[in-house]
């Protein structure tokens, strides 16, 4: 019988996806040490530890006295990719040597989706080289390619929701599709594979919606439209015109553009559906949250929230 897991230690734990999992360790009665930069507010089962992914003794702290660790710090976008390389790879291997110094054994990673396609983009070859890492870590892993993640304090997809409930527009990829999770179906498999078991150690799994086929980036439109409360008109840009518009977003936000020439390589790839091999058993974990619901309740928290 595998005994369920309690004390986890979580990098990532201020970013979108690691508030998810914290969330849902809270409901779930696990006790998490979680990785911060910056002062945090006192919540309660989570144990903050200062410090970041490059500092050794931080990482110690955190991994003391930890049954299993979930490691989702990762660098998403930058135009620079060196900080590709500190954060996705330099850092996986620093949390690497730092769970095997604490003689934890299990190890929860989350990769991307990109790294299947290494070659479209430096985020993807980055994901990619840390996965490579995991893999000869000599612990007992497990390896989780999310696709494109949404939810409540996503800034991702923002400028989507934004430009669908200002003015009806919603520009996306000429042709293409992509599955979608929802950020807590996501931090319910992540702590659900905790337990090292046949089922679910040195796997690595692609989790969805559960949607056959994934979502075309029209349908997903649509989607986002209905989301916001409106009929939208769907731009279809191709791929001369979705550089021009990274161009213009790094001219205009610099270091905090959402859409870079990186972004847009692998962007423009015609199919990020997960595989039918990377499915995570059933008995395991199920995505419980319908993606035309999910998007609806992310519209109602950013305009909650003053986003939209």
């Amino acid at each position: 019988m595998t005994l369920p897991v309690r004390q986890i230690a979580l990098t990532g734990a201020t970013g979108f996806v690691g508030q998810a999992v914290l969330d849902v360790a809270a409901r779930e009665g696990i006790s998490v040490r979680a990785l911060t930069r910056r002062p945090q507010p006192a919540r309660r089962g989570v144990e903050w530890v200062p410090g970041d992914l490059a500092d050794g003794a931080a990482l110690a702290r955190l991994m003391d006295g930890a049954e299993a660790v979930v490691h989702v710090a990762g660098v998403v976008n930058t135009p620079d990719p060196a900080v590709f390389e500190a954060g996705n790879v330099a850092g996986t291997l620093a949390v690497i040597e730092a769970v095997r110094a604490a003689g934890v054994a299990r190890l929860v990673h989350v990769s991307s989706l990109s790294a299947r396609e290494p070659e479209l983009s430096q985020y993807g070859a980055s994901k990619a080289r840390g996965e490579r890492l995991v893999l000869a870590s000599g612990l007992d892993w497990t390896i989780v390619r999310p696709p494109a993640v949404y939810g409540p304090r996503d800034a991702d997809m923002l400028d989507l929701f934004r430009s669908a409930a200002r003015w009806g527009v919603v520009p996306v990829p000429a042709q293409g599709r992509t599955s979608m999770i929802h950020a807590e179906d996501l931090a319910r498999l992540l702590l659900a594979l905790l337990p090292a078991s046949e089922a679910v150690s040195f796997r690595t799994f692609e989790p969805d919606d559960g949607k056959p086929y994934a979502w075309s980036h029209v349908d997903m439109a649509r989607a986002i439209g209905a989301a916001v409360g409106r009929r939208v008109r769907i731009v279809r840009l191709a791929a001369r015109w979705m550089q021009l518009a990274a161009k213009a977003d790094m001219w205009a936000r610099k270091g905090k553009a959402r859409l870079t020439l990186d972004r847009v390589g692998y962007m423009l790839h015609p199919d990020w559906s997960v595989s039918r091999e990377g499915r995570v058993p059933p008995e395991v974990w199920e995505p419980r949250i319908s993606t035309r619901a999910g998007l609806k309740a992310t519209a109602d928290w950013y305009r909650a929230q003053g986003w939209l």
